[in-house]
């Protein structure tokens, strides 16, 4: 009796190894191509643009199908050139002007949507427009808007007789800059108020309800209620607004081109520019993967912030 029932046992183990087993190759199965997709969209470009920076990859190569092998020599070039320190301030100034003045915009455009009023939910929607709108199409009419003589932002601004002159937004080294930083924080603003706008959803009413009672109105109710809630998401959006607002092209080369005078020129327009314009495609691929090197470690410090965030 005591055999059969052992028996009994093991078979029903069996049974449930063989089903556990089939559910997990059922699972691999459905990862599978995702994962092939994963690895064939992204791992190869990452692998191949790594082995391109390590080779001198010209126009040639793509005749001879020979790139010769040089080490480093793209890092070294690229870095000593005289243009990369210009272009590593450049993206820092770009990239911190664009995420902080985003971000408070976006927050205070959140808390203000959060107090519910009329056509509020029409007012978010058309307030997602700049960021639906392809960004080559927004640097086009932006560009519009800061001629020098014709923009109508001067034609405005003159009107108003708050300035004199034109004002060479876009062909002037001392006002480029600020003026691209400016385009970019205007498309920026609405994924910043959404993700925003989603995270002070989550906060229960509950909390400001007993914040009243313990005298926490206003901005003691931001401090001690809002933010330490809001905290996870903010680290998030952060961590994003990096990781894509260092790589930003395509409005820098609709705006200005990297110009005037270099004054506009970031790591990525560097990186464009000796792939496609000098075709040195071993020296923009290491220029790239500076950048990537770059929002690697962001994204890093603030992926280790948000799960303190959590934690706490």
């Amino acid at each position: 009796m005591v055999t059969l029932t052992r028996t009994r046992v093991a078979g029903r183990a069996k049974v449930r190894g063989r089903h556990h087993r089939g559910e997990s190759l059922t699972k691999v199965l459905f990862v599978l191509p995702a994962a092939l997709a994963m690895l064939a969209l992204f791992g190869y470009p990452v692998v191949k643009n790594l082995l391109m920076s390590l080779q001198d990859y010209g126009l040639k190569t793509f005749f001879t199908g020979v790139a010769p092998w040089v080490g480093l020599q793209n890092y070294k070039t690229v870095v000593t050139d005289k243009l990369f320190s210009d272009a590593m301030l450049n993206t820092a100034l770009f990239t911190v002007g664009s995420i902080a003045f985003q971000f408070a915009i976006g927050l205070g455009l959140a808390l203000f949507f959060r107090n519910r009023f009329p056509l509020s939910g029409v007012l978010r929607s058309l307030l997602l427009l700049p960021w639906l709108l392809p960004l080559i199409v927004s640097s086009a009419t932006w560009r519009s808007i800061l001629e020098q003589d014709s923009g109508i932002l001067n034609r405005t601004l003159q009107a108003l007789h708050v300035i004199n002159d034109p004002v060479p937004w876009l062909n002037s080294p001392s006002v480029a800059l600020i003026a691209v930083i400016g385009v970019n924080i205007w498309i920026g603003i609405p994924f910043n108020v959404t993700l925003l706008y989603s995270g002070l959803a989550e906060i229960p009413d509950e909390l400001y309800e007993a914040g009243q009672l313990d005298g926490a109105t206003g901005w003691r109710a931001f401090r001690y209620i809002t933010w330490p809630n809001l905290r996870s998401v903010a680290s998030v959006l952060l961590m994003l607004g990096v990781v894509y607002t260092i790589k930003v092209l395509d409005i820098i080369l609709g705006l200005t081109g990297g110009g005037p005078a270099n004054a506009t020129q970031t790591l990525a327009t560097q990186s464009y520019q000796k792939s496609f314009v000098d075709f040195r495609f071993g020296q923009g691929a290491a220029l790239s993967n500076i950048l990537i090197a770059i929002s690697f470690v962001f994204a890093i410090f603030y992926l280790r912030g948000t799960r303190r965030a959590v934690d706490e």
